[in-house]
């Protein structure tokens, strides 16, 4: 039992355990996260629907996207590609949980709308096809560990037609002072997230102060199999988010709050780039 609980919190090095694939594609929990998509009221899976219209809306705007080439990265149920599809924008949306491309392409069905679902890890994704503009909102970049990003980035900048832009959000170091160490264990944690059955669940937050890198670090023990759940989180200076853009060679143009335009503050915990393959 001491070694167990000592494997249980044990603290890996940044990005060492990748675990999208168990978090994105186990019936069970791919069912809750499409709940949390699902619900307008709440900033978890996705922002609240009032924040998404008011996002799209700027998009819309900012882009010109009626008749642009359109790649949503990690995609979900389709709140913003059915959006940007009705906008006149050709879209495609990948996305590594089948439940949530089923849900999107039920509704495009449903609107009449072409849009090009690919139930993939984006991580893997390749195509031919050449994009005017690319996303990837709710921070998702700041779960991929430096190779990884820098993997994105080059396959961002091969698919992009010259000119073409990026539009992705991130977290801040402010938000990133805010996270503080701990340990806790519930039983059923997260109100029976990780299970239907009965299980015992431990979280344990790491944070790496010289990588700007947090871990939660879940432990799911049920009767037949543990389980651990890592789930990575890079923070950013705007420096530094700069930097890696850069080395891809791309162009910053603008940095924001968020990714519905609000105008760029240092302290805030959250905030978004546009870079140009020139």
């Amino acid at each position: 039992m001491f070694e167990e609980l000592k494997k249980i919190n044990e603290r890996p090095k940044p990005f060492e355990f990748y675990t999208a694939g168990d978090l994105w594609t186990d019936e069970y929990i791919s069912e809750q996260m499409l709940s949390f998509h699902l619900n307008g009221e709440v900033d978890l899976s996705s922002r609240n629907a009032e924040f998404i219209k008011r996002s799209v809306e700027w998009i819309e705007s900012h882009f010109n996207i009626a008749n642009k080439r359109i790649a949503d990265f990690g995609c979900g149920p389709g709140l913003y590609t059915t959006k940007l599809a009705q906008r006149k924008a050709t879209v495609t949306g990948i996305d590594f949980s089948k439940r949530s491309i089923q849900y999107a392409q039920d509704v495009a069905n449903k609107e009449g709308l072409s849009i090009n679902y690919v139930n993939q890890n984006y991580l893997e994704f390749e195509t031919d096809d050449r994009f005017d503009l690319i996303l990837m909102i709710m921070c998702d970049f700041c779960a991929l560990s430096p190779s990884q990003r820098n993997a994105m980035l080059n396959k961002f900048y091969k698919i992009l037609e010259p000119g073409g832009a990026i539009l992705l959000d991130v977290y801040s170091l402010t938000a990133f002072e805010e996270r503080e160490e701990a340990s806790s264990y519930e039983t059923n944690q997260l109100n029976g997230f990780w299970s239907p059955n009965d299980y015992y669940g431990f979280l344990n937050t790491f944070k790496y102060d010289t990588e700007k890198v947090v871990l939660d670090k879940y432990t799911i023990i049920e009767p037949a199999r543990t389980r651990t759940i890592y789930n990575w989180l890079q923070y950013f200076s705007h420096d530094t988010l700069k930097m890696e853009f850069e080395e891809c060679g791309f162009t910053v143009e603008n940095l924001y709050s968020d990714v519905a335009g609000s105008p760029f503050d240092s302290k805030s915990k959250e905030f978004a780039i546009i870079a140009r393959k020139l």
